[in-house]
């Protein structure tokens, strides 16, 4: 297979989205399964929008996720520089073969006519299109003055690999701005140069791009470039599938995700699989794994619906499967800043058996905050919450006083405090009170930990230890 010269391309304007990062990850995996390359290019010209920081999150979020790049910023690259607010000297030499050849002219035309014009069109109810105003004897280019691409409206054929074979006829075709006034390029005019400079094999973008190709094809034709692969990305949807995914539709951006504890291959794994399928019923994948099945034919060709409870499932996979194949030490390192306040008073040993008993009930790192605030202080009392549960309810307090008082007696004596003796307590106490388990069992675990719910009991209070145990089950039997 023919090695891959692909590049992800973000515009550093503020936060990263998941739809972002899905734009990287697929040129990502098409380099690496073809032992090519993937460059990272900072489109920053629009300078409007340009957000102090927002490339150093970029780089960030891309390492996090795994994804290195082979040449840009950090690594260089003989392309470089890899920012294209630094490459001006570059356009302006490819715009002057377009000037020199008649394919391009400065357009002295001010906004405000430019606007009138936009208004007769949208009045006699036909689209804007600049080159039925084109100005018939244009100046000499000078600063200050936007070029402009002279099309000659024509149809285009060509493959998406993707979306298929495409056709488009003359109507789309116009005068885009090649040069702003502000003397940067557009995107429209700077990808091609760069792609071209850079040797972009596969050009890889969001689905949003695709009423704009007739235009780029024109501008390979004007430089005699040959067309690299097309690959148009259908958007993430919003989970009602009818819009493109947004902020309002419940998504984070991909800081948010990785601030609540979704691991990194979690994120990989969801978004390579939103929208793309190896024709087999797995889900899991590590990022070896979809190097070698991804393939750009089965990249489905109508938008994915965004499904956060899938993410959090496949969340949940990723941290059972770090620990069982990894060990507790290596899960324990990915859990540093999701602990509770009162855990940083706790020896590191404490932690990991706490979280070798919760790991599995996790959906997100940040769930230790939550699930494990009674392993490192004492719950608050409350009898209600003992006498209301549903498993308590028909027991009197005076039974539930004295199923109290013989646990107490009963994990006093034992000899050793481990999971198994434990175990073997709490069964001699449903033999000797002729208890159901659902009452016992809830009644001790909700008097040592009040939470909704807790790791086996065995494996609870041998984490605790006999001490903070016993004093727990003391204090609630004096409360009843």
């Amino acid at each position: 297979m023919k090695k891959a010269i692909t590049r992800f391309a973000p515009s550093p304007t503020g936060y990263i989205h998941i739809g972002n990062l899905r734009s990287a990850i697929y040129p990502y995996l098409t380099a690496q399964q073809t032992g090519g390359k993937m460059i990272l290019r900072i489109e920053d010209t629009d300078r409007e929008r340009y957000v102090e920081g927002a490339t150093e999150l970029i780089e960030d979020t891309l390492k996090w996720v795994g994804l290195d790049w082979d040449e840009g910023p950090l690594v260089g690259g003989p392309s470089e520089p890899y920012f294209q607010s630094e490459r001006r000297d570059i356009y302006m030499k490819w715009v002057q073969k377009l000037l020199d050849s008649g394919r391009a002219y400065a357009d002295p035309t001010p906004p405000e006519k430019i606007d009138e014009y936009r208004r007769e069109c949208n009045a006699a109810k036909k689209p804007f299109l600049y080159r039925n105003y084109r100005p018939e004897n244009p100046p000499k280019w000078e600063p200050g003055m936007p070029i402009r691409f002279k099309s000659e409206p024509k149809s285009y054929d060509w493959h998406d690999e993707v979306m298929g074979d495409m056709h488009t006829g003359p109507e789309v075709c116009d005068d885009i701005i090649l040069i702003k006034r502000d003397g940067y390029p557009t995107y429209n005019f700077a990808h091609i140069v760069d792609d071209a400079e850079m040797g972009i094999t596969h050009v890889m973008r969001g689905v949003e791009y695709l009423p704009s190709t007739p235009n780029y094809l024109a501008l390979y034709e004007a430089f005699g470039l040959d067309r690299p692969l097309l690959v148009s990305l259908p958007h993430i949807l919003a989970p009602s599938g009818n819009k493109k995914l947004g902020k309002r539709d419940g998504a984070k951006s991909v800081t948010e995700y990785r601030s609540d504890g979704v691991l990194p291959e979690a994120m990989l794994n969801y978004l390579a699989c939103l929208g793309w399928n190896d024709g087999t019923e797995k889900e899991i994948y590590t990022k070896d794994e979809l190097i070698k099945a991804f393939s750009l034919d089965r990249i489905q060709n109508s938008g994915a619906r965004y499904d956060e409870t899938k993410l959090l499932w496949m969340n949940g996979q990723w941290i059972r499967r770090i620990f069982d194949e990894q060990g507790a030490r290596a899960l324990y390192d990915r859990t540093v800043n999701f602990w509770p306040e009162e855990a940083a008073s706790y020896p590191e040993d404490y932690r990991v058996k706490v979280l070798s008993i919760i790991y599995d009930r996790l959906k997100t790192m940040s769930d230790l905050r939550t699930m494990t605030t009674y392993f490192f202080t004492d719950p608050e009392i409350n009898v209600d919450t003992i006498i209301n549960n549903k498993f308590l309810k028909k027991i009197s307090e005076s039974e539930i006083e004295d199923l109290l008082k013989k646990t107490i007696s009963e994990l006093t004596n034992l000899k050793e405090w481990n999971e198994e003796s434990i175990q073997d307590a709490l069964n001699k106490l449903l033999s000797d009170t002729n208890r159901k388990p659902a009452e016992l069992f809830s009644l001790i675990r909700i008097a040592v930990s009040f939470a909704p719910f807790s790791p086996a009991l065995n494996l609870t209070l041998d984490v605790l230890g006999r001490e903070t145990t016993l004093a727990r089950l003391n204090a609630v039997a004096r409360a009843i």
